[in-house]
């Protein structure tokens, strides 16, 4: 007798299961490695992307490329989520964990195809994860925070073959006396704002102890420069308030209507002998400002900014010490901030409102200089990298050897671990471990080299106990990188591991894909898409 077939879904609906699945979705996460490859190491080259409103961004940094690529494929998408966590939780390592999760799922493939099954290889992946960040552990340096000398190498090191690279001595101390700055118990990088103006060399990027707003003076009359400034920031509007209510007002009178206008305008002539009172001279507004009130206080020879936004706002509290004002009444000298300076000043056909010199700023800007768009957005890309691996240094007080030398040593260590594992989870930590030495090969193959002519040698040094030993592409020799000071975040290349392999389980568990649209979800379309 014939069993009946039962169909639950529409006929629209397209589904992969199994293999078939398993492949799809390893093909699409081994496709976003390779497009990225390329950028690694400071022989990496830059990509260029165009978007849909021709909008060009060049760059080699990974975090960019995956953000602006139009991916649609739904383990591409996990590839890129996991740059996206490793760019905002180290700020680096972008392209390096999307390598090690291609390369983890690749070498999964095969075990795959061996007919080995997914949660042997899970289990394994599992467990090589765990020993390499003990691992990892042993192998990290610990640091003085105050060893300048060493934070600026780190921060030179994760700067090297971006298009700031000229600059990056001059950046790598801006990072630093920025982040020295603003430290308190913790280092919140959002209080140092970058501010990119066109023009000039880029040799005048440089700190500033303050801020620097895109907003101008709303009056032409009020002065440019205040030296001395003592700011009042106002989060309510320096104006008639409107009813929360909706109000209507009967005039029968010309009287009336004179006498309504002249209670508005002593209202405003209030405020503005409160503030005056209080020897304020700069206002910075989140809201409006009524019209009688900026003639008041043009007459005053206040400086006045308005519709400034809140995150400014903010900033600009934590750089001058004022406190936000959220009611007239709190308005006080205590409540002023201050700096040495606030002036307008016209950039590139652009208005800004520079507050200089404040006396002990825990919110400063970094401002960036540059002949035009690419360079500025390159720069600023650096100066990200820069102030993330700053960060994750002091936070940790680790780092570990950069050039590959970990990779190597790491899957050194996987694979002595390695003859004590029992089962097929066995075939699982060798292929983590070959997984790790995907970074070093590919460094070399970046820089012209013979890859596995340098892997060879690499290996075989390590496996002679020469631990430190790494790929200086600076001289495209082998060296003790510990000597040649190349260092990067233990922390980086710890979130690098751990989110890539928990991205190559995730895809590994995957033996059903149920695609609502065809043409959203054909592979070989969607491939040649990727290619």
């Amino acid at each position: 007798m014939e069993k009946d077939s039962l169909n639950v879904m529409p006929d629209d609906i397209q589904r992969l299961i199994g293999r078939e699945a398993q492949k799809s979705n390893i093909l699409a996460a081994r496709t976003i490695s390779e497009i990225v490859k390329t950028t690694l190491g400071p022989k990496g080259m830059d990509k260029m992307l165009v978007s849909q409103t021709n909008e060009v961004t060049i760059t080699n940094d990974g975090a960019t490329i995956l953000k602006e690529m139009q991916i649609e494929h739904p383990a591409a998408k996990i590839m890129v989520d996991i740059a996206k966590t490793q760019e905002s939780e180290v700020g680096d390592g972008t392209t390096s964990v999307v390598m090690i999760a291609g390369k983890l799922l690749e070498n999964a493939e095969k075990l795959l195809n061996q007919k080995v099954h997914p949660i042997s290889i899970i289990n394994g992946y599992k467990l090589a994860e765990k020993k390499c960040q003990e691992f990892l552990n042993e192998l990290s340096i610990n640091i003085n925070e105050d060893d300048d000398s060493l934070l600026k190498k780190i921060a030179i090191t994760s700067m090297t073959g971006k298009g700031a690279e000229s600059l990056k001595e001059q950046l790598s101390e801006i990072a630093l006396n920025a982040i020295k700055q603003i430290k308190d118990e913790n280092i919140d990088l959002s209080n140092i704002k970058i501010q990119k103006i066109k023009g000039s060399s880029i040799y005048e990027t440089k700190l500033i102890l303050g801020m620097i707003l895109d907003k101008e003076r709303i009056s032409k009359d009020m002065p440019e420069r205040i030296e001395n400034a003592k700011i009042a920031l106002f989060d309510i509007g320096l104006e008639i308030r409107n009813p929360e209510i909706e109000t209507k007002i009967s005039i029968s009178s010309p009287e009336q209507l004179e006498n309504f206008i002249e209670q508005e305008e002593r209202f405003i002539r209030e405020i503005v002998k409160k503030i005056v009172e209080n020897k304020v001279n700069v206002i910075f507004c989140q809201k409006g400002v009524d019209e009688f009130a900026q003639y008041l206080l043009s007459k005053e020879k206040i400086y006045v900014c308005r519709r400034v936004s809140r995150s400014d706002m903010e900033k600009i509290s934590r750089a001058t010490g004022a406190k936000i004002i959220t009611n007239l009444d709190e308005l006080s000298e205590s409540q002023l901030g201050y700096a040495e300076s606030v002036e307008e000043r016209k950039e590139d056909q652009e208005y800004y409102t520079y507050i200089n010199g404040c006396k002990n700023p825990k919110s400063l800007t970094i401002l960036i200089r540059g002949t035009n768009d690419y360079l500025l957005d390159e720069i600023e890309r650096a100066l990200e990298d820069a102030l993330g691996v700053i960060s994750s240094s002091i936070k940790t007080k680790k780092i570990v050897l950069g050039a590959g030398a970990t990779d190597i040593e790491l899957s050194k260590m996987l694979k002595d671990f390695n003859k004590t594992v029992q089962g097929k989870e066995k075939l699982a930590v060798e292929e983590f471990a070959n997984s790790l030495e995907f970074i070093p090969l590919t460094l070399s193959e970046n820089a012209g080299l013979d890859p596995i002519e340098i892997l060879t040698e690499l290996k075989t040094r390590h496996e002679n106990n020469e631990g430190e030993a790494g790929i200086n592409l600076l001289t495209n020799k082998i060296e003790n990188i510990k000597d040649s000071m190349i260092f990067e975040p233990y922390r980086v290349k710890s979130q690098a591991i751990s989110s890539a392999t928990e991205a190559a389980i995730m895809i590994l568990r995957i033996d059903d894909v149920i695609a609502a649209k065809e043409e959203k979800f054909n592979n070989r379309n969607q491939l040649d898409d990727y290619e």
